[in-house]
């Protein structure tokens, strides 16, 4: 049976490998995806509450509210979501012994929390409110929508004015027509609109795949699109690239780094100075570039 490795770049972790915890405490990080509309969650300073907690720890003068179960696993598994803290548990584990872990991994608790608080925030402030004239980012340009009902359009139902002005032109120089009515509702623009976004997203990721994957003498065999909420995108050993297609909205300075970034799995399935130096090799200054890209918000682009 072949072995499937994935390799995924995250939006709220770090791109290094965790270090290995001790068998008999051993932390999972499980953490699930945000929705692409958050929920609003109200925190009180120095106050974490899970809307379904059932038992609360003080972790360096912190309330943390949590949601805990049991279940059939092997070890402890700590996941933050922007709900908040959910801890598992095998059945078999004393309660003592899961305050004692927490205790031991308060400073990764609360740093987790807090970046999915400002997440939460974040993507709040970003998503789009789709209608007639709402601004969203297009490869890190902003676009104008306009609902245009009597064009006859060609193009699959939208057309984008203004994309051969260069890169730094006012906001009005490009504008996405949609071939909808001017009644029609949030969801229906927001629906037509993200599936031209979408189509743009295939068709940049490609180019910059095709362009990258010599110069890192790799091949990549599928390209998929992905709405995860927490992950830019992901590299498997059989030649399958994911990513996010949210990205379109980013400049291409941004998409060329995940971009080699995963094609660099395909040469080291790990984060070794190895698969840095492949990253490197085309990409010199990939360290800012990854700072840049993990500073920004998911650009909610439904």
């Amino acid at each position: 049976m072949q072995r499937f490795v994935q390799l995924a770049l995250d939006f709220l972790s770090g791109v290094h490998a965790p270090a290995a915890e001790p068998p008999a405490r051993r932390v999972q990080d499980t953490s699930p995806s945000l929705p692409a509309e958050p929920m609003e969650v109200v925190f009180q300073p120095g106050v974490w509450q899970h809307p379904r907690a059932n038992r609360r720890v003080q972790l360096a003068g912190c309330e943390v509210a949590y949601e805990f179960k049991r279940g059939k696993r092997r070890t402890i598994g700590l996941s933050v979501s922007h709900e908040g803290l959910s801890v598992r548990a095998p059945r078999w584990t004393p309660v003592g012994e899961v305050d004692s872990l927490l205790h031991s991994k308060s400073d990764w608790v609360l740093e987790k929390l807090r970046r999915a608080r400002e997440r939460s925030q974040q993507l709040a402030q970003a998503r789009t409110v789709w209608a007639d004239g709402a601004p969203f980012d297009w490869l890190g340009r902003r676009v104008l929508l306009r609902l245009d009902p009597t064009h006859d359009f060609r193009q699959a139902g939208a057309v984008l004015d203004g994309a051969d002005v260069p890169a730094g032109g006012s906001a009005q120089n490009l504008t996405l027509r949609l071939g909808l009515s001017a009644s029609a509702s949030e969801a229906q623009i927001r629906d037509a609109a993200q599936a031209w976004l979408m189509r743009e997203a295939r068709r940049v990721f490609e180019e910059r795949l095709a362009h990258f994957a010599p110069l890192l003498g790799v091949q990549w065999r599928v390209l998929r699109l992905s709405s995860a909420g927490t992950r830019w995108g992901s590299a498997s050993v059989d030649g399958t690239i994911r990513l996010n297609w949210r990205l379109v909205h980013l400049s291409l300075d941004m998409i060329d780094y995940v971009v080699v970034h995963e094609l660099s799995h395909l040469r080291h399935m790990d984060h070794s100075p190895q698969f840095w130096d492949v990253v490197a090799s085309v990409m010199p200054d990939h360290a800012a570039r990854r700072r840049a890209l993990r500073a920004l918000p998911l650009a909610a682009g439904g």
